[in-house]
């Protein structure tokens, strides 16, 4: 068992030249990692939160990451039942479990689209489980095996250039399974906090999650008016993500927010004011919200040209994985014997070949059930969702490792949306077409999705020393395991609720995708002017020297979600240069990376609970409270009271030399 109970110190930061990171699971030691209790209990993890997850997520709208609770879990059972050396366990048991977010994420945004057109079209469109089942395991499948041979490139090689926000949590979280003593108290002390508080708004509605400009009348004016808004999400858990990001990346995506809903959305108002922008309103009595709706297909065209910027700039990587491919038939592929266990993937003649046997089994999903024996179509789908698919892996693994937010969303409506364009050319049309693109969509978003995800386990498992290889392999089980559930829930709740109300049954990402490939497939257009600008955009951005996916993340995320973070940012910069020693402002950042770590463990696991709650019909919030300016009066006091503990908190630190 391994003494050390705590990440060394060169953990989250740029290694010097010739410096080396030395996990807490040592090279040279063995560990138990995978057992029948990490194995088991992984696969319970995921089956419950992929049925939790897609409930919500298609019930209400609202999609929570999984992988924190599942640690805190983990954590928590292995404390209870006395397991001697857990650590590796419940890595494994992490990674297996976090399976849930990411194929719910890939489903419940494409598939639920098909009820939802059934629901418009009648039986000229059908589906059935197996269709659903099938596009989400190779998607998931694709996604593991296009991201491992960049594995070290993201987690070794850019080693504190990255702050992997959720990642970071999850280690701190299992990191004080350990016992370590300094780590364990803030932690705890701020996951009850955060925990509470975010608890108290999600579960009783104690105060409104949301402070807007629009609580005072000059402020609901300038909104009507000018388009102007200001708003900002004050929960516990974005606070925790803002400081962890730290800064740089906070300012640069908050920017990015910045310039759409301060200048965009209130441009458009007025150089525009007969533009339609939702269902037949017009921009001039339209909220800001509504042309927002709209005008985030700039932000769109900014993330899929951020995309194509960050494929420029990995193309040495993305090359070199190409080079390992063509050595898969050489004996030395396979020769692991010299490669360090915290570095041993599964062999590339798996990878090779694994991809291959793949893509091949996606050819005749395509060629037999969804294309209809078309040999064409079926051949321009496998070439549309491969090259995607392969190319949006680094995107979607560089926005986990810096926002920890993964824009599939954004990805797979330019995938619909190109499939459309494609597909159309080539002759599929109609009810079929669209059938086509949203199954060909969701095995992209699913294998986008999974990228991103997996990216934030093998980072854990890099910061404590789990082997790769072991999480490589078991990946691929969670994957089967949470297709399964998810197809069976998405099923379950059309035959219980339907999908063609979206009171009943919210599914907002599926009903996007939806009304974007209807007239496309039925002979209408794209909006590609605002794609251009968008992709304009972000052209720009990038030759300013500034990361242009964190800018365009900004610029698709809505607003409120992103000024957390840049409140988060500041915090951290503020207690950790208010020192002129620098042990000390290092100490502060330390405890103030723990104190976050606390905020977003303990609101994602409250969110697990309060979901559960509202999952059995219980709704303690009162909608008259929520409404009124009172309720965002108490949202920011309790706001501020939150930020001052972190701050407080956290300049309590002392460093080795005493000021």
């Amino acid at each position: 068992m391994s003494e050390k109970t705590q990440l060394p110190e060169n953990a989250f930061r740029e290694l010097q030249p010739g410096e080396e990171y030395t996990p807490l699971m040592e090279d040279g030691k063995r560990y138990k990692e995978l057992t029948s209790w990490s194995l088991i209990l992984g696969l319970l993890m995921a089956v419950i939160f992929s049925a939790a997850c897609a409930y919500l997520g298609l019930k209400i709208g609202q999609v929570f990451e999984a992988a924190i609770p599942i640690t805190i879990i983990a954590v928590g059972v292995a404390g209870a039942t006395n397991r001697k050396d857990p650590l590796g366990e419940n890595v494994i048991i992490q990674s297996i479990g976090a399976c849930s977010g990411m194929i719910v994420a890939g489903a419940i945004f494409t598939l639920p689209a098909l009820y939802i057109l059934q629901a418009k079209f009648g039986e000229e469109i059908t589906i059935n489980f197996l269709e659903i089942f099938t596009a989400t395991v190779l998607g998931g499948i694709l996604g593991i095996l296009f991201l491992i041979p960049f594995r070290k490139y993201f987690v070794k090689d850019m080693h504190g250039k990255y702050p992997f926000p959720e990642a970071t949590a999850s280690t701190q979280v299992l990191i004080s399974g350990q016992g370590g003593g300094s780590q364990v108290k803030p932690l705890l002390v701020a996951g009850l906090i955060g925990g509470l508080y975010d608890f108290a708004v999600a579960t009783f509605g104690a105060w409104n999650e949301l402070f807007t400009s629009r609580v005072c009348a000059l402020g609901a004016t300038v909104a009507d008016k000018a388009k102007f808004v200001f708003k900002i999400n004050t929960g516990a858990a974005l606070l925790g993500m803002g400081y962890i990001i730290g800064l740089k990346y906070a300012a640069i995506i908050c920017f990015g927010s910045i310039l759409m809903w301060w200048i965009i959305v209130p441009g458009i108002a007025l150089l525009f004011p007969e533009l339609p922008v939702q269902d037949g309103i017009l921009s001039a009595v339209a909220s800001p919200e509504q042309i927002f709706f709209q005008a985030k297909n700039i932000g769109i065209g900014a993330i899929a040209m951020a995309g194509i910027i960050g494929i420029y700039n990995s193309r040495k990587v993305i090359l070199s994985s190409f080079s390992l491919m063509g050595k898969i038939f050489k004996k030395s592929s396979d020769d692991t014997t010299a490669v360090p266990r915290t570095q041993r993937d599964l062999s590339m003649k798996i990878i090779g070949i694994g991809t291959i046997i793949t893509i091949v089994l996606t050819f005749l999903f395509f060629y037999f059930d969804v294309m209809k024996g078309n040999l064409l179509h079926a051949i321009v789908a496998i070439l549309i969702v491969a090259v995607i698919a392969f190319l949006f892996t680094t995107v979607a693994a560089n926005a986990i490792a810096i926002v920890g937010s993964n824009p599939v969303s954004g990805m797979t409506l330019m995938t619909l949306i190109l499939a459309c364009v494609i597909m159309v050319g080539v002759g599929l049309k109609g009810t079929g077409g669209m059938v086509a693109a949203l199954i060909m969509g969701g095995v992209v978003c699913t294998a986008l999705s999974t990228a991103g995800s997996f990216i934030t386990d093998l980072k854990i498992g890099y910061w404590l020393g789990s082997t790769p290889k072991i999480q490589e392999t078991y990946k691929f089980l969670g994957v089967l395991v949470c297709a399964a559930t998810v197809g069976g829930v998405i099923m379950i709740l059309n035959k219980a609720y339907g999908f063609a109300d979206p009171n009943v049954m919210a599914a907002p990402q599926a009903r996007a995708m939806a009304a974007v490939i209807e007239p496309l497939m039925n002979g209408g257009n794209a909006p590609w002017l605002l794609y251009g600008i968008g992709a304009l955009i972000a052209l720009v951005i990038n030759f300013c020297g500034i990361s242009s996916l964190a800018f365009a993340l900004g610029m698709f995320i809505p607003l409120q979600l992103n000024l957390p973070l840049l409140v988060g940012g500041t915090v951290n910069w503020f207690v950790s240069s208010r020192s002129k020693d620098e042990s000390t402002n290092k100490a502060r950042n330390e405890r103030g990376t723990l104190l976050a770590s606390g905020f977003i463990a303990g609101g994602a696991l409250m969110g697990v609970v309060s979901a559960a709650i509202q999952f059995f019909g219980v709704h303690l919030q009162s909608a008259d409270w929520l409404q009124h300016r009172g309720s965002q009066l108490l949202s920011l006091c309790a706001y501020a009271l939150l930020i001052t503990f972190l701050i407080w908190a956290s300049l309590r630190a002392k460093g080795n030399k005493a000021e």
